[in-house]
């Protein structure tokens, strides 16, 4: 499980930014406004963050932005990987994909931006644009 003051930075990319259209299959239809923040693996693994498939893993965090957009929203750690596909490679909004999205859009992020994730608790983030 995380741990207080535990941080990591990611660099945005385009996927990050535009999860619902930019894609490389045809899975389902394209959905405008989608976000993710990447987990990764480095920091996955290090600071034991978990998706579904961990049995008894918390997958739920409560995320509040530096910018005051997201205050208490709660977040999904999904998708996998790792070696037996245990760790959470993504936050995304749980319920609603465009959560991530929408912040992105309110503080104009773009590829190449930093975000800055700091736990503030086991199951509590504090994200900012750098």
């Amino acid at each position: 499980m995380p741990k207080k003051d535990d941080t990591y930075t990611v660099t945005l990319q385009k996927a990050h930014i535009e999860w619902g259209t930019h894609r490389h299959t045809n899975t389902r239809e394209l959905i405008y406004g989608e976000g993710y923040i990447q987990i990764p693996s480095e920091y996955a693994t290090k600071f034991n963050i978990y998706m579904s498939n961990k049995k008894g893993a918390n997958i739920e965090y409560k995320c509040t932005s530096s910018d005051g957009t997201l205050t208490d929203v709660t977040l999904k750690a999904s998708g996998s990987q790792g070696q037996d596909n245990l760790y959470a490679k993504q936050f995304q909004g749980s319920g609603n994909l465009k959560t991530i999205g929408s912040w992105y859009s309110k503080i104009k992020a773009k590829v190449g931006d930093k975000i800055k994730v700091t736990f503030t608790s086991s199951t509590s983030i504090y994200v900012e644009k750098l």
